[in-house]
């Protein structure tokens, strides 16, 4: 007996949307591309640099175009400026990131040499730190570091006046790639690099820095009442520390 051939009937809708999902593949792979591109690149780029590195044929003005629909919506969107192309923060979320805005500030050499003592001779009083600077310390000094993070207010030190001592913190060690205070470079590194004069006075010598969190016998923790005083960072802060 003869065998029957079956036909299944082709639905054209069906067969429409088959060929319309290869040709959306295509085209996916067209707006990975620049995507990937546009992600690399520090710069906006424009069309013929985008061109130079696709598959010939491909029109970029439109798939760029169809990119630009997709982000619409999104946390970044791409923008055309100048005639190039490139990622931006979606307009609406700008008042976001703004929040995270790190503000770049260059220490005075007076917070410098302030921050280095504070770091050798921890822990260190303003009176202490004046004494060996030769100088007298302003307070704007020791509140710019204390902004930055990189110093803390330890404890009190027993005695006349009860003056406050200084410490670094975990962020002094994170900016300047420390694992840990000990790290700092000693007097012969301090030498090779220029940063001591090689005819120092007879018996000058660099302390071995130590920043144990634990107070000295001379000290005595802070009160609450310093928190009024402006002496210790704010709660999330102090929390870091």
């Amino acid at each position: 007996m003869p065998r029957l051939k079956v036909v299944t009937p082709v639905d054209d809708e069906a067969g429409s949307a088959a060929g319309d999902d290869v040709r959306t593949g295509e085209r996916a792979q067209e707006l990975r591309l620049l995507e990937a591109m546009l992600f690399a690149s520090a710069e906006p780029l424009d069309e013929k640099a985008l061109a130079e590195r696709l598959p010939q044929g491909i029109d970029v003005h439109a798939a760029l175009l169809r990119l630009q629909e997709e982000y619409a919506g999104r946390g970044v969107n791409l923008v055309r400026i100048a005639g190039k192309w490139t990622f931006r923060t979606a307009n609406d979320l700008s008042w976001l990131l703004s929040k995270e805005t790190v503000e770049t500030r260059k220490l005075s050499r007076a917070a410098i040499e302030t921050l280095a003592i504070i770091a050798y001779h921890q822990p260190v009083t303003r009176a202490e730190i004046e004494e060996i600077r030769g100088v007298t310390t302003s307070k704007g000094s020791v509140d710019v570091l204390l902004e930055t993070g990189w110093i803390r207010p330890r404890g009190r030190r027993k005695g006349p006046g009860r003056p406050v001592t200084y410490g670094t913190s975990e962020a002094f060690l994170s900016h300047f790639g420390l694992d840990a205070v000990t790290d700092l470079p000693g007097l012969e590194e301090l030498k090779g690099s220029g940063l001591l004069d090689g005819r120092l006075p007879p018996g000058f010598s660099v302390p071995v820095p130590s920043d144990d969190p634990a107070l000295h016998d001379d000290e005595e923790p802070l009160e609450p009442g310093d928190l009024d005083l402006g002496l210790v960072p704010p709660p999330e802060r102090a929390g870091e520390d």
